[in-house]
């Protein structure tokens, strides 16, 4: 795996609320019609991915991604969260990055790709030419379009089948989660998930700052609402992503979180003792959808 390139750690800024009615444009799904739609969002992908890439904040962030992932690189990746990319630049830009990641992991890893190294651009006959097999990474956002389900199907990505709520085991298999902007309570829900020092060492996971999400909340609602990021808020190494000016809605806030074994084994043995499912009860702002309510 390639070694970790320069970075700087940006300014962790206040997060965006997942509401993505911002600045969005024409939905493809109906700016397009007669079966155009998935062409018209990849074109649009596509794009976003030639912004990123010559914009240079690809090239800065990439450095802080390789980092936790050279160690153990996943064998799979799930993204929650993502939004309307089929009409909301954010959420597109957001997706782009996926891609970029998941090409480089897939290069990197030998699983695919020529041997002369990733260029992270998405080939103009994706939609024919999958970048990712589809069990290699999986979506799930109850706010996607029939247009862009077929968008992500396109790709080679699969849709999960159903609202976890973030709880998705990784069963033994190093995995990264892509979260970025979700809610608290989906990193809190994955946490618990994966609740032993030798699950929570396979994981990485690119979303809010835990660091950020410490310094927003009073301890006792942090304790109380979402005990298992305060609980690992010792064990977990992060990084944030840089700042860039054409992108600071859009990843603000944003960091890579992995856990070192030796860190979670430091804490002490009662930390892990504790399992019971959260249910945020008196949580006034629980900022997802929950199973039932999409």
């Amino acid at each position: 795996a390639a070694v970790a390139g320069g970075w700087r750690a940006g300014r962790a800024r206040r997060r965006r609320r997942r509401g993505r009615g911002e600045e969005e444009e024409k939905d493809e799904d109906e700016e397009e019609e007669g079966g155009h739609g998935t062409e018209a969002v990849l074109r649009r992908l596509r794009e976003a991915q030639d912004d990123l890439l010559s914009s240079g904040f690809w090239a800065a962030s990439a450095g802080a991604v390789r980092a936790p992932l050279s160690a153990e690189p996943p064998a799979r990746c799930v993204c929650y969260g993502l939004g309307r990319f089929g009409r909301c630049p954010i959420a597109r830009y957001q997706l782009a990055f996926l891609l970029l990641l998941l090409d480089e992991l897939r290069v990197s890893t030998g699983t695919g790709g020529s041997s002369g190294g990733s260029t992270g651009a998405l080939p103009a006959d994706a939609a024919l030419s999958p970048q990712v097999p589809p069990a290699r990474c999986a979506l799930f956002d109850p706010a996607f379009s029939a247009r862009e389900a077929a968008a992500l199907r396109a790709l080679g990505l699969c849709l999960l089948p159903e609202n976890e709520e973030g709880k998705h085991g990784i069963e033994g298999a190093a995995t990264l989660f892509y979260m970025v902007h979700c809610g608290k309570a989906l990193y809190n829900n994955l946490l618990w998930s994966n609740w032993s020092p030798a699950a929570l060492s396979k994981l990485v996971i690119i979303g809010n700052s835990f660091r950020g999400i410490e310094e927003r909340l009073l301890t006792r609602i942090l304790e109380r609402d979402y005990s298992y990021i305060a609980k690992v808020l010792k064990g977990v190494e992060e990084v944030a992503l840089p700042s860039h000016p054409r992108y600071l809605d859009t990843f603000n806030d944003t960091s890579v979180h992995w856990f070192p074994l030796d860190k979670l084994q430091e804490l002490s043995p009662e930390v892990w003792d504790f399992t019971e499912e959260p249910m945020y009860q008196d949580c006034e702002d629980l900022e997802i959808i929950r199973k039932g309510e999409e």
